[in-house]
């Protein structure tokens, strides 16, 4: 896809190199009037930091079969997206796939009854045991958890939510990546790092690899 025109919240600072061992994770805050604009600008947004890292305005971003976005002849610049209402966050590494997902603590889901449709029996079993008030926000950090390392395999939803199984604390704060299936690779090999992008939002990146050093950027916009 190409970028259509809208903001550009790169042009007036200054984007730094992208070391080969570590991962750049930019949160943006946009104004979206509505969801007719929000792909248009998002997809702006997006194309323009590409851009800046490539050092051409000509990339082009196409998406594979499971529909992960991809640049195409970019050499070996990854990259992954998650956008959740006016936030977004991208994630950029150079030689690794990625995967990253936000979303809204204001969100209040059908928890329990999606994690034991969805999830692995353990983790339903950690969700029920907390207080309601509790679950949703547990739930919604397991999620990102899930989504990020699905998202970074290549293959999404599709891959199945009850493949990988996290454990979590009694408080249902996210502990580790307990088991995943083997088509994925094995559980040592995957790196997670959990964050919040600001207040009222949680977000989960995830990579297959060795470590690396990640470093935020908040763009104003």
């Amino acid at each position: 896809m190409q970028a259509e025109a809208g903001i550009n919240p790169f042009g007036h600072i200054e984007v730094p190199l992208l070391a080969a061992d570590e991962i750049q994770l930019w949160q943006l805050r946009l104004n979206l009037a509505n969801a007719a604009t929000r792909r248009r600008d998002v997809d702006g947004v997006v194309h323009d930091l590409l851009s800046r890292h490539c050092g051409s305005d000509g990339v082009v971003i196409g998406r594979d079969a499971h529909g992960k976005p991809h640049l195409r002849g970019a050499g070996d610049l990854g990259f992954n997206l998650s956008h959740c209402g006016g936030d977004l966050v991208i994630a950029l590494a150079r030689g690794q796939a990625l995967g990253v997902d936000i979303e809204s603590l204001q969100r209040r889901p059908a928890s329990l009854h999606l994690a034991q449709r969805f999830f692995t029996p353990s983790e339903a079993d950690a969700l029920a045991a907390l207080t309601e008030a509790r679950r949703a926000e547990a739930f919604l950090r397991l999620w990102t958890h899930k989504e990020a390392v699905l998202k970074a395999t290549g293959m999404g939803l599709s891959f199945g939510l009850a493949r990988l199984e996290f454990s979590l604390d009694a408080a249902g704060k996210v502990i580790c990546l307990q088991s995943i299936d083997a088509e994925a690779g094995a559980v040592e090999d995957w790196r997670l790092h959990a964050w919040e992008p600001r207040p009222g939002l949680v977000g989960c990146l995830a990579w297959q690899g060795p470590p690396r050093s990640v470093r935020q950027f908040t763009v104003p916009v």
